[in-house]
């Protein structure tokens, strides 16, 4: 009985110790252009049935509770919470926040799609509309040479100001991704997640519409992580640590009395 009361203990170091990693990764990422906290989900493992609820007693009675001892817990899963964070008003052209559902669309090396909120743009030596690491905006911009400004509009489209004309040219349209489970998204770091087959297919279309974020022009969005919040969950898992430790050393006190006395 006292190793199966470590063993079970043992599980509650592990899975609080993951979750003081999610909470950690949170608090890391506070200052992160929109990013997403984590919230840890926990599962009990499997239970060792001792005497199942019904079953007989005697020849003329049945166990009204039964006796269930539990083996554990451990980590089912993290979720990303995907609540809006905050606007940062900055006033560069090229940086865009999206209120409302949806991603932006980025080609990554290789060819693959990535998806992110982070719009902290920029222009590309080659006049592309690119992230802060250079990969480009799908679909493609091309900011022409001699742009004095450019505006973007609430439904993705760009239009910009060449020195020398009157009128604005419109380069195109920022489209929104969505998907019908954006929980299942793969996080793979640089603020990009990508399509897994529990996310479904990307759906793409114009922002503002069916659904779809619209887009802010001179902001950006700041990560959803309140500081508070997640300095009360750190202290709870901490105080959780505490006391599954201390069950190990209470039960390796008993095993030391068995043993001394028995």
């Amino acid at each position: 009985m006292g190793s199966s009361a470590m063993h079970i203990a043992r599980t509650g170091l592990d899975a609080q110790d993951m979750r003081m990693r999610v909470i950690s990764n949170n608090l890391a990422n506070v200052n992160t252009t929109a990013f997403k906290r984590d919230r840890a989900s926990f599962q009990t493992l499997a239970y060792q049935v001792v005497t199942a609820p019904g079953a007989q007693s005697t020849a003329e009675t049945k166990y009204a509770t039964g006796l269930n001892l539990g083996t554990g817990v451990r980590i089912q899963g993290t979720a990303r919470v995907e609540t809006q964070g905050t606007f940062q008003n900055t006033g560069g052209s090229l940086d865009l926040a999206l209120e409302g559902e949806g991603y932006f669309q980025v080609q990554l090396p290789g060819g693959q799609l990535g998806y992110t909120r982070a719009g902290n743009f920029s222009r590309s030596a080659e006049g592309m509309m690119v992230t802060s690491d250079g990969y480009q905006v799908m679909p493609g911009i091309t900011i022409p040479e001699g742009t004095t400004g450019i505006t973007i509009g609430a439904d993705g489209t760009v239009s910009a100001q060449i020195a020398g004309q009157t009128e604005g040219s419109q380069l195109g349209q920022i489209q929104v991704a969505t998907f019908p489970n954006p929980g299942g998204l793969q996080a793979t770091g640089d603020n990009f997640l990508i399509e897994t087959t529990a996310s479904g297919a990307a759906s793409l279309g114009a922002p503002n519409e069916a659904g779809r974020a619209k887009i802010r022009q001179g902001a950006l969005e700041a990560s959803n992580v309140n500081v508070v919040e997640e300095l009360v969950d750190m202290i709870e898992t901490q105080r959780a640590y505490e006391v599954n430790s201390k069950m190990i050393s209470a039960t390796d006190e008993m095993l030391k009395y068995v043993n001394q006395n028995i």
